[in-house]
């Protein structure tokens, strides 16, 4: 660690959650310099929904640099893009009645939430954009200003413009309907909230607490948005990809966005991938008005073609996420009741979960005992007091359990420090 600390910038972060330096990985386990093992249920923050160096991917990948085919391409047409446009139209889009043009913004989610503001902008001829308490968008300007982190946003150094934020679903936590409250100043002329461009949202905030949008308050944005003329901009980039069950987060709502960004674990592989996937009415670019220099990862087309042949040929895949998701939440609801003392709320979708502690000493401190116990995991929220699983979606059922026996006594240490075990069945 002496290398990283002297030379890495000061705006690193998952190192200090995890101070270790670590050399191999595969599946749910990473493995440092020390040989200590740890069990992954952090999983690359999303990008990892398959685990680390899946041999199906990895294969493939190693076959085609083996072949010395195309790797840096820009945006021009490979053989490789070709597959990977193909597959995600007959096995992603056709089986769902999706009709979308595919964009290659760049190999970051930011870069893809750029493109899709840009793109919203251009067609409707207006500058403003709705979004949402606690969402998360990413880091450059455009993204950072649709971002609700207040410590995130302060980083930008210049004026976050152009944007209106507003209550997300369950956002006061007392069932009042802020979809209402949004199409009731949408209507009202004194309300101070011109028409704006399109509105971004996410099913389930990550980084914001993993607060999970209902699907009847999804339509109901959906309606305000075809009613008012605004465009539907859905970021999936954390929750896509089969971390709630399906592939689309927003599936089981019915709705059908304008725009859908996605990224992180897209390319199955870990490698850097993004796409914004456009109405093809909207499709007004002007050749190269967006673009980058890595937008064209035939890498990651490799990994992300394999990934989708293997998991997403059919349902079976979504039935385990769905069946798993469920055991984990039992399970940690059932450690939660076991220390009245502790006022925690189990939320989620999928295995996209989240144990909001309250308290963000409380949930750091357990963050850092699992840590201690080999188990990686970090904290998300406004206040960093929810942890946060994300590990692979195609983890076993005996890593789900041997990790949270793990949460579970770490849990128990923590509580007992503070005293607040009490009371415990």
């Amino acid at each position: 660690m002496e290398t990283i600390n002297r030379l890495e910038s000061e705006v690193r972060g998952y190192v200090r959650g995890f101070p270790t330096v670590f050399t191999t990985a595969k599946g749910n386990r990473m493995t440092d310099e020390n040989g200590d093992v740890y069990l992954d249920f952090f999983g690359g923050a999303g990008a990892l929904n398959y685990g680390h160096n899946d041999e199906v991917m990895k294969k493939a990948l190693l076959d085609y640099i083996q072949g010395d085919n195309i790797c840096h391409g820009l945006d021009m047409a490979t053989a490789e893009k070709v597959n990977f446009l193909e597959t995600f139209e007959e096995v992603i889009m056709k089986p769902r009645g999706m009709d979308y043009k595919i964009q290659f913004p760049g190999p970051t989610g930011t870069n893809a939430v750029e493109a899709a503001l840009k793109l919203a902008r251009k067609v409707k001829g207006r500058s403003g954009v709705l979004c949402f308490t606690d969402g998360y968008h990413g880091m450059t300007l455009g993204a950072l200003a649709v971002t609700g982190n207040s410590a995130k946003r302060g980083g930008a150094g210049v004026d976050l413009q152009d944007t209106h934020s507003l209550p997300f679903c369950d956002y006061f936590r007392d069932g009042r309907d802020t979809a209402a409250d949004l199409e009731y100043m949408l209507k009202d002329g004194s309300s101070g909230l011109e028409k704006p461009a399109a509105v971004i949202l996410e099913t389930v905030q990550g980084e914001g607490g993993i607060n999970v949008a209902s699907d009847e308050w999804l339509r109901e944005i959906e309606r305000i948005c075809r009613e008012h003329d605004m465009l539907l901009i859905v970021d999936d980039i954390q929750a896509g990809v089969g971390r709630t069950g399906p592939f689309f987060s927003f599936e089981p709502s019915g709705i059908k966005p304008d725009i859908i960004t996605v990224s992180k674990s897209l390319s199955g592989f870990g490698l850097p991938l993004a796409i914004t996937m456009i109405r093809p009415d909207l499709d007004i670019w002007e050749p190269g008005e967006h673009n980058g220099t890595f937008r064209g990862n035939n890498h990651a087309f490799v990994t992300a073609v394999a990934a989708i042949n293997h998991y997403w040929r059919d349902d079976a895949f979504e039935k385990e996420i769905l069946r798993k998701g469920e055991h984990m939440r039992e399970r940690l609801n059932e450690i939660v009741d076991r220390h009245p003392g502790f006022n925690a709320e189990v939320r989620g979708r999928g295995m996209f979960i989240g144990v909001d502690c309250e308290i963000a000493e409380i949930a750091d401190e357990i963050a850092a005992e699992c840590f201690n116990r080999k188990l990686l995991l970090e904290t998300a929220g406004p206040r960093d007091s929810v942890i946060k699983f994300m590990q692979a979606v195609n983890t076993s059922d005996a890593d789900i359990d041997e990790g949270l026996d793990i949460v579970a006594d770490a849990v128990q240490a923590v509580l007992d420090k503070h005293g607040l075990t009490q009371g415990a069945a």
